[in-house]
């Protein structure tokens, strides 16, 4: 059976250099070093380059993203966690920490206080659920929510949005140029 990376290289050298070259290859069967295998892959790559096989590539000219960070062995999957933005992901207790970090944004889109009750009520009830789970992982140290402060607090940051609304649209019409009704229209 012939392997079909040897059949591909053959193709390649004949391509490249002509019929003669593959057919000296093929009697020689295989690269007998690695030097030699390497040698037929550094032609291979010049000739290429000669055709300008690599020239117009996507992303020529820019910089690898993350070439200056520590090394992770799983920055493929973190990658791909980023660009799909998938969530849920990974052990409770590290999806509740980012959950609480945006529970304040998640709130604030609310507009009825029972929705923001409820919201608190499920987040506290998972957390307390997380911790009593012994599936491994990190440990779960998000805290519960204080369902009457975050309330409070909702409310206070819903009504310093008003205000600034307010004093934003107070701004646009001391801003405006008066009207002027008395002038009479140009016939």
């Amino acid at each position: 059976m012939s392997d079909p990376r040897h059949e591909a290289a053959r193709y390649r050298i004949a391509r490249d250099n002509g019929p003669d070259a593959a057919e000296d290859e093929q009697q020689s069967g295989t690269w007998s070093t690695p030097e030699e295998r390497a040698a037929v892959v550094e032609q291979a790559i010049q000739h290429a380059i000669r055709r300008g096989e690599f020239e117009n590539l996507p992303g020529a000219g820019k910089p690898l993203a993350g070439l200056g960070e520590s090394h992770d062995p799983d920055w493929w999957i973190r990658r791909k966690i980023e660009t799909e933005n998938l969530r849920g992901l990974g052990p409770p207790a590290l999806a509740l920490r980012v959950e609480s970090a945006e529970l304040e944004e998640r709130l604030d889109r609310l507009t009825r206080e029972q929705d923001v009750r409820d919201a608190l009520e499920d987040f506290n009830a998972r957390v307390r659920h997380a911790r009593l789970q012994l599936l491994g992982g990190p440990p779960v140290v998000t805290p519960t929510r204080d369902v009457e402060a975050e309330i409070a607090a909702w409310a206070e940051r819903r009504e310093q949005r008003r205000e600034a609304a307010r004093q934003a649209a107070e701004r646009e019409v001391a801003e405006r140029p008066p009207r002027r009704f008395w002038r009479r229209r140009a016939r």
